[in-house]
């Protein structure tokens, strides 16, 4: 019967599945393989995969070992029930660890009795010993066994911290803190959203039906996530700030310190701290709280970009009214734009008629008579309007 490694859906590993003879037969460099790979699982009675994502390197492994494609089993677990199996194992863990600790502790104690037992008894530490003489060598023997045994005890209180450090990281694990966090959650949904435009893209060229469903399922997960994630974030009441509540001058705290608004961005928060030269980019979920300074006043927003989408800029001849380029306004910021070039027909640019579907992306500024202009390479891109060029006064 061909040998067949299996998906298990319920943890998302690989299982191999084979005797403790095969294993035994199996070359020094299978064995290391495996263990590269895979741990084996008492409970399953198999060999499962170390990885729970990506299993090109445990399904390559199975396969040099002539395992096939046995498909999967199991069902898999929504977001939620992976978290509350989590919860569930790492209050395992942390009952588990803290005998291990006490043990180490009561170990360590008994290993150091002897000694301890000894304190006050000067001579029994400052005792010379005779040479060739029985009595004198035996409790030598007797003091070294002692102090052995003393800094074996080190050892075992080194051991009781390392697994109380490990106990109180399974508490922290138990407790879903990270789920307290907005600034964790915000990142998270990032990350779902991320994955799940790439699974999209992946979704729409694959050809392959076992690669698409795979592709669904995952795809799947991360929804299934996202929604888990925006839940724990509207019971902490969402992001508190965004850019219509922000302004330039106001004051926000931001991981304990305050810094002075910049710029408030679509995602992202500019802060000036007092300590750097620079300023500094946060997302709204790591702001703390906000306040508004007694003497701040709001700046009148000046309208830095006045080109429109569609509008039409053109490049002209130094000294004359002869155009040389044009270009149409494609997409528009606050303070640049995005250009593609037109053609131009008996001096008339042609709307819409593109010359390359190359674009760029530009900066609005004001010239010496204020106009607004498109900054373009060594020169400036004006506004061509009611079926001209505007009149440059070049020698100003």
């Amino acid at each position: 019967m061909t040998k067949q490694y299996i998906l298990n859906l319920d943890s998302s590993k690989i299982e191999l599945q084979f005797s403790k003879e095969e294993y035994k037969s199996l070359s020094t460099d299978e064995k290391k393989a495996i263990t590269r790979a895979f741990m084996f699982s008492g409970a399953r009675s198999a060999w499962v995969s170390r990885s729970t994502k990506n299993h090109f390197s445990a399904i390559r492994v199975a396969q040099n070992l002539g395992f096939t494609d046995g498909g999967k089993i199991g069902e898999r677990l929504s977001y939620a029930q992976e978290i509350d199996r989590q919860v569930e194992k790492a209050e395992a863990r942390i009952e588990r660890l803290e005998k291990y600790a006490d043990n180490a502790e009561t170990r360590a104690k008994n290993l150091q009795s002897d000694i301890n037992s000894m304190h006050g008894d000067i001579a029994f530490f400052t005792q010379p010993i005779i040479a060739g003489h029985a009595g004198s060598q035996r409790f030598a023997r007797r003091r070294e066994k002692m102090f052995d045994r003393y800094h074996k005890g080190f050892e075992e209180y080194r051991k009781s911290e390392y697994f109380r450090d490990r106990a109180l990281t399974a508490e922290q694990t138990a407790s879903m803190s990270k789920f307290t966090d907005r600034s964790y959650l915000s990142n998270r949904i990032e990350e779902c959203n991320k994955n799940i435009r790439t699974y999209q893209r992946l979704i729409e060229k694959t050809q392959d039906d076992s690669r698409l469903e795979t592709l669904i399922e995952k795809m799947e997960y991360e929804v299934d996530k996202l929604a888990f994630i925006h839940n724990k974030l509207e019971e902490l009441g969402g992001v508190q700030y965004n850019k219509d509540n922000l302004k330039p001058g106001y004051l926000v705290k931001i991981r304990g310190s305050w810094d002075k608004v910049v710029k408030a961005n679509v995602k992202t928060v500019e802060v000036k701290p007092d300590v750097v030269p620079y300023t500094l980019k946060y997302t709204y979920a790591e702001i703390q709280d906000m306040k508004i300074p007694e003497e701040w006043i709001e700046q009148k927003k000046e309208t830095v970009n006045p080109f429109e989408i569609d509008d039409i800029v053109v490049r002209i001849e130094i000294g004359g009214k002869k155009m040389i380029k044009a270009f149409q306004v494609i997409k528009k910021t606050e303070k640049s734009v995005t250009i593609k070039e037109i053609c131009i027909e008996n001096d008339v640019p042609q709307k819409n008629n593109f010359k390359s579907w190359f674009q760029e992306r530009r900066g609005v500024r004001q010239d010496r008579e204020g106009r607004f202009v498109v900054n373009y390479e060594d020169c400036y891109l004006y506004k061509y309007e009611n079926g001209s060029v505007p009149v440059i006064n070049w020698w100003n």
